[in-house]
């Protein structure tokens, strides 16, 4: 039965470790390289990250600087980041690259609090399809043979961490929301 809670907790923590992951990609007017993560670019005919051509820096917190370490790349990344859902124009120079990140306008605050909040419920839906998974094995073993009180006890303590994750979630979701509404 151990191994059903450990199994139940390391998909909980994967969960929270992917909302995290997909938070650090929403932009909340500060530049940060994660934002970049998925743009792909077309390289000798695959498609590789931008951190594999190139080096990329953060000169102050408005601006991402990318330097392709081939400069014929320069085109391909500027069109990749023109073509991703970034919002961001970049600046080409001929030899780097220059994005400034712009001042989020409240309506556009509001747009990414509602992203934040979709994403912290599709996690949270996660984790309560995590603890019925959990539940369901319980019960199957109880039908099996074990005794019906260590059952319950492993149910009270899937339910224990079902509600650890959820607020942890909460908390995540608030920290968010509350960098977004920053000026």
């Amino acid at each position: 039965m151990k191994s059903v809670i450990d199994y139940s907790k390391k998909k909980m923590i994967h969960t929270l470790t992917y909302l995290e992951e997909t938070f650090s990609h929403i932009n909340a007017g500060r530049a940060d390289v994660r934002m970049l993560d998925n743009i792909k670019i077309e390289y000798y005919g695959n498609f590789v990250s931008l951190q594999n051509i190139s080096s990329i820096s953060i000169p102050d917190t408005k601006t991402i600087l990318i330097s392709a370490w081939e400069k014929s790349m320069i085109k391909p990344i500027e069109k990749a980041i023109l073509n991703s859902n970034l919002g961001i124009t970049p600046e080409n120079n001929g030899s780097t690259i220059k994005l400034n990140i712009p001042q989020l306008t409240e309506d556009r605050r509001k747009q990414l609090i509602k992203q934040t909040e979709k994403e912290a419920e599709k996690a949270k839906i996660s984790i309560r399809n995590i603890r019925r998974e959990a539940n369901n094995i319980i019960k199957k073993r109880i039908k099996e043979g074990i005794p019906k009180d260590e059952g319950e006890k492993n149910e009270i303590t899937v339910q224990k961490l079902h509600d650890e994750f959820l607020k942890k979630i909460d908390k995540i979701l608030s920290i968010k929301e509350k960098m977004l509404m920053t000026i």
